[in-house]
């Protein structure tokens, strides 16, 4: 998890989606009651699930460093295949962004020749 939260795609992603929950929490004050009792809910739940699930966690450590292992090989073999994986989203935006311009304007070009 750790490994493909470091992925810049994944990483800026999450920064913008972060970024438009605290703008709309802060422009929206209903929201932001909703929002603040959703937060509090889900870190009662996480809180009082962390205590059932340490045990069967340690139980099932070997099984987890395999798969986390196996994980993260498939994600290196990813980042290769899909250097995209690397970029930030701002980047990718602009690119295509960049890419859509050059070819309208060649598709104009070629119609008005």
């Amino acid at each position: 998890v750790k490994e493909l939260a470091s992925l810049s795609l994944v990483s800026s992603a999450c920064d913008v989606v972060c970024a438009a929950y605290a703008s709309t929490k802060e422009s929206h004050p209903y929201l932001r009651s909703v929002c603040g009792a959703a937060e509090r809910g889900v870190q009662s739940v996480t809180e009082a699930a962390a205590g059932c699930v340490q045990p069967v966690l340690a139980t099932l450590e070997p099984h987890v460093a395999a798969a986390s292992e196996y994980a993260s090989k498939g994600l290196d073999k990813l980042g290769e295949k899909l250097p995209l994986l690397q970029k930030p989203v701002e980047q990718i935006l602009s690119d295509t962004k960049e890419l859509v311009s050059s070819r309208v304007a060649d598709v104009r070009d070629a119609v008005s020749s």
